[in-house]
């Protein structure tokens, strides 16, 4: 997939793809730091129908929704010959009880029985995360187990 890069003089940068259906779907970097996405009109490329402010952790957080249907997908199709295992998602989010903690202290593998492959952060992939690993809110969470250990995992990641 092409990312178009537009310089904005005095504005910063605008880095944006062309969908299938022809709209262009995109983030201005501003120069100061703050963070647009941006979605074009249907007919007019250059005319923005949503252009919507985003705080990094958005950011972040949106680039893990939309870089995690892949690897859960993959995992899924692993497991699908596995009866009654799953794969399912978490968000750690501010104010969790685990935002700045390790994932050992969550102890959700002893606790649950459910596994934690992999972490999303910032659009990046952090493969089986080690017990010392440093979750943060963003984090999107690829936990794998069965439907009473996610469910288990689920709580203890909501409270503690």
């Amino acid at each position: 997939m092409n990312v178009i890069e537009t310089r904005l003089p005095g504005i910063g940068v605008r880095r944006e793809i062309v969908t299938g259906s022809g709209r262009r779907v995109g983030i201005v970097a501003q120069r100061d730091g703050e963070l647009d996405l941006i979605i074009s009109k249907a007919n007019d490329p250059d005319a923005c129908v949503a252009s919507i402010p985003l705080t990094p952790d958005e950011a972040a957080t949106i680039g893990n929704l939309l870089g995690s249907r892949q690897l859960v997908a993959q995992l899924t199709e692993e497991h699908r010959d596995l009866p009654g295992v799953s794969t399912r998602q978490f968000l750690i989010e501010r104010g969790s009880p685990f935002d700045g903690r390790s994932l050992g202290d969550t102890r959700m593998r002893s606790r649950s029985g459910a596994s934690l492959v992999a972490v999303l952060r910032s659009g990046q992939v952090q493969a089986s995360p080690t017990p010392d690993f440093t979750l943060a809110a963003g984090d999107l969470l690829v936990v794998v187990g069965t439907a009473e250990g996610l469910d288990t995992a689920a709580d203890i990641l909501r409270n503690g």
